[in-house]
């Protein structure tokens, strides 16, 4: 097996050929550096196999073990599976590095960290904020003392607690800073509650990117901007559904019709991506390019599924093959109009409010932008 740090060493290397490493947030290079992947990583990770996610233990298979461990910046490490799917994971290097830089984290700043996993994060938190001043929260006890240990092994410092992170950690705080590394459909209000006003709240949304949120100096909403695009595991008890080749399974397409968009536009614009998933958010959309042409898969994580292929080089139009009750290529061509007809936003004119009763997302500027409201609950908040 490869020496570790030499496999962190070649991560870091492929994040600065990426310029991946933050410039606006210097600390955070030398923080991940100094406190690398594998001080917590459990013995046993996972792996798909193509049909079922299969456990890879250090012990028997050390070599892709470590390779689990140190992949590209953009892959995650699954650390946790239960019923089959994954339930925690050391997050991509990317994706930490970024959230970091969004929550732009001072020396001195209480701060507040919901799934606290393996521990790393809030390990990382630490030695910006300091000793004492960092909080998170886990779920899962036996996360929790995952990374209770492992935290203590690397320093200390860091108070964790077991609990539903939705509530965020009552008694506690306020806090300047909270960050939550694991996605929400809608933020809980809880967290804005607990953070100061003017203090900073960073959080995947709807497994396909993060937002920074302000706090409002009466307290009373919080506002801000996409910071990026990533897929995030849900709160725990969020039905995540099947994944792509369980809702395919052995089941032929009923319907095959042209679709006339330009899915190479789909596969290369990520604010139409992140349009989609405002519009449609039950639509979970992958693409991928072979040999030229994109290929766009679509399922609902139940019961229906569509993929639509262009043609080499752009020959007539893509076709789309559909199977359910539910046509999920026509779906996404409706929401495509209606991320047109709102001018077309890239990621960045992307933002979110969050009021005690509402969240929405709104594009191009919060007050007077088109915005869709994406709160299901009757009431947010008591």
């Amino acid at each position: 097996m490869e020496d570790l740090f030499n496999l962190q060493a070649r991560l870091g290397r492929a994040m600065e050929d990426r310029d991946l490493w933050p410039g606006d947030s210097p600390w955070v290079r030398p923080a991940m550096e100094s406190f690398p992947r594998h001080l917590f990583a459990p013995d046993r990770l996972w792996t798909w196999n193509g049909h079922a996610y299969v456990p890879v233990d250090r012990s028997t298979d050390p070599t892709v073990w470590a390779e689990l461990v140190y992949g590209a910046p953009a892959d995650s490490t699954i650390t946790q599976v239960s019923d089959g799917l994954p339930t925690s994971s050391l997050s991509c290097e990317d994706v930490v590095a970024d959230m970091l830089d969004s929550l732009m984290l001072e020396p001195g700043q209480p701060t507040l960290e919901l799934g606290a996993a393996t521990g790393r994060n809030a390990r990382l938190l630490a030695e910006q904020a300091g000793p004492g001043l960092v909080t998170t929260v886990e779920f899962d006890p036996t996360l929790a003392a995952a990374a209770a240990a492992n935290l203590a092994a690397t320093g200390g410092g860091v108070d964790v607690l077991t609990g539903d992170g939705g509530v965020g950690a009552p008694g506690r705080g306020p806090f300047l800073r909270v960050i939550s590394t694991y996605a929400v459909d809608e933020v809980p209000w809880a967290w804005i509650q607990q953070t100061v006003p003017g203090g900073r709240i960073v959080t995947p949304w709807g497994r396909l990117g993060h937002v920074a949120l302000t706090v409002a100096p009466d307290g009373q909403s919080a506002s801000g901007w996409v910071q990026g695009l990533a897929t995030f595991m849900p709160a725990r008890g969020t039905s995540q559904g099947m994944e792509w080749d369980q809702v395919r399974g052995g089941r032929p397409p009923v319907a095959e019709e042209p679709f006339a968009r330009d899915v190479q536009q789909l596969h290369r614009d990520a604010g139409l991506l992140f349009a989609l998933r405002v519009i449609a958010p039950d639509i979970r959309v992958r693409t991928a390019v072979d040999n030229g042409a994109v290929t766009v898969w679509l399922h609902d994580g139940h019961t229906s599924w569509a993929t639509i292929e262009a043609t080499p080089k752009g020959q007539g139009p893509a076709l789309a093959r559909q199977y359910g009750p539910r046509r999920l290529a026509t779906e996404l061509d409706v929401a495509w109009h209606g991320w047109t007809i709102a001018g077309a936003p890239s990621l960045w004119d992307f933002g979110m409010t969050c009021t005690r009763n509402d969240q929405y997302i709104w594009a191009h500027d919060a007050e007077t932008g088109p915005r869709w409201s994406t709160t299901t609950s009757p009431l947010r908040a008591a």
